[in-house]
């Protein structure tokens, strides 16, 4: 029963009868690779939204960041080529839509997505990109109130920076012709919009500034799109406006369109019809003081006749009883006179009078005299003076001969001199006054009238 049911040798699978062979083992490069081709052939063009973080710009021109959600993250990098057309500054934190392929880094064995397209999520590139350069530039202080210069009252040359094809040139001539006639405009060509525009802008701008005698400048362009008018929102021309050694006027757009050069200009004009009328403003409202200032003078001139008028009338009423009051003053000023006469004669007469008692008392007291006196006096004490001291001076010689002649007496060499001689020790500190306190062969000093002996005792005598 049992060999019923059991099968065959031969009926068993061929797999069980032989053992499965191993296959050979792919090395990292080659998985790298196959990975690589599989990822880039399913997600050649994807959109990616997420946040921003670790942006890395590279000195080549290159960034690299990375995207990330609550989830999950992806590194990014966009090439310096397709880095250059972005509209905006990438900054961390910001929320954008990528648009580009998903590739592998074989060297690390990642993978990441090669962006050729960024968007701000919810928020267009220009918009974005216009935010971040007012930001940046406010903080540099090129929109500072402080820093805005007036216009020129008169200004002799006005300098236009548009596009000569353009409406707005012929809105600004318009309004200068009909309102400020004698206006030298001075032209500089530029496109206003497109690639390139910002550049020619500011080279037009540097260019009429350096035109001798321009006073004001007026930059601008008719109406259009955010697009059309990007031209103006350029940081180099904002930098050249607030760098310009003249007051600049923008006018871009209509009243409701506002652009960087418009926040760095000096002033901003509604239009460019607008820039031209606050232009030649200044030069009516100039003409107008002008008028009124001649109006204010001839009044004023009319005012200073009509006084002068009325006191010339005033003056020839009171002339009419000027003869009687002339007669009655002259009798005045002869009486004044003969006082004035009376009173001096009597002041010169009390100064002679004490002037004489002055120079009697004066002469009683002549220097002159005073003078001789001392002379005299002081001839007589000279005399007494003069023979006091001969007698004491020879008084004193006589005394002094006296005891020169008692001190040449007493002498010591007075007394060598007669043929006496003094014995001193060998050291000369002592006299010797005694035979006996000499030994033979002593040396002693002998001194004579005229010198010195150095003598040895070669014997002694005893008294």
């Amino acid at each position: 029963m049992a060999d019923s049911w059991a099968l065959p040798f031969d009926d068993v699978p061929e797999v069980a009868k032989t053992p499965p062979q191993p296959e050979t083992p792919l090395s990292v490069g080659d998985l790298t690779a196959r990975l690589k081709s599989l990822v880039e052939a399913g997600f050649s063009r994807v959109e990616v939204e997420g946040e921003v973080s670790g942006h890395r710009p590279h000195s080549s021109g290159h960034l690299y960041f990375t995207l990330k959600d609550d989830r999950s993250q992806i590194r990014a990098v966009m090439f310096r080529t397709d880095a250059r057309k972005l509209t905006f500054r990438l900054e961390d934190g910001q929320h954008i839509v990528a648009r580009g392929r998903v590739s592998v880094y074989e060297v690390r064995g990642e993978y990441q997505i090669i962006c050729d397209r960024l968007e701000p999520h919810g928020q267009g590139a220009l918009q974005l990109a216009f935010e971040q350069l007012k930001r940046h530039l406010a903080a540099d202080g090129l929109f500072d109130a402080a820093r805005k210069r007036p216009l020129p009252i008169l200004p002799r040359k006005i300098g236009v920076v548009t596009s000569r094809s353009g409406a707005a040139l012929q809105d600004i001539l318009r309004v200068l012709i009909a309102r400020y006639p004698s206006a030298h405009v001075v032209v500089r060509d530029a496109r206003v919009q497109g690639d390139g525009a910002g550049e020619d802008l500011v080279r037009a701008l540097r260019a009429i500034t350096e035109v001798a005698g321009v006073d004001v400048v007026i930059i601008g362009r008719g109406g259009g799109s955010a697009e059309d008018l990007w031209a103006f929102n350029h940081e180099g021309l904002a930098r050249a406006i607030a760098a310009s050694p003249v007051p600049v006027i923008s006018a871009v757009g209509h009243e409701v369109d506002f652009t960087i050069a418009d926040f760095v200009a000096d002033l901003r004009a509604a239009t460019p019809s607008n820039a031209a009328e606050l232009v030649v403003e200044r030069a009516d409202t100039f003409r107008h003081r002008i008028d009124r200032a001649a109006e204010r003078l001839a009044a004023a001139t009319r005012r200073a006749l009509d006084g002068r008028r009325q006191w010339v009338l005033r003056t020839a009423s009171r002339l009419d009883g000027y003869p009687t009051r002339i007669v009655l003053q002259q009798r005045d000023i002869q009486e004044c006179i003969l006082r004035l006469r009376h009173a001096q004669a009597n002041r010169i007469g009390r100064a002679r009078h004490a002037f004489e008692r002055l120079r009697r008392r004066l002469e009683a007291r002549d220097i002159r005299r005073v003078t001789a006196n001392w002379q005299l006096r002081l001839a007589k004490v000279d005399g007494r003076l003069g023979q006091t001291a001969r007698t004491g001076a020879q008084q004193a010689s006589a005394r002094s001969r006296e005891l020169a002649a008692r001190l040449h007496a007493l002498s010591p060499l007075a007394v060598l001199g007669r043929g006496y001689a003094v014995c001193w020790d060998d050291t000369r500190t002592s006299i010797i006054r005694s035979a006996a306190s000499v030994s033979p062969g002593e040396a002693v000093r002998v001194t004579v009238a005229d010198g010195e002996l150095r003598c040895t005792v070669i014997g002694r005598t005893d008294s």
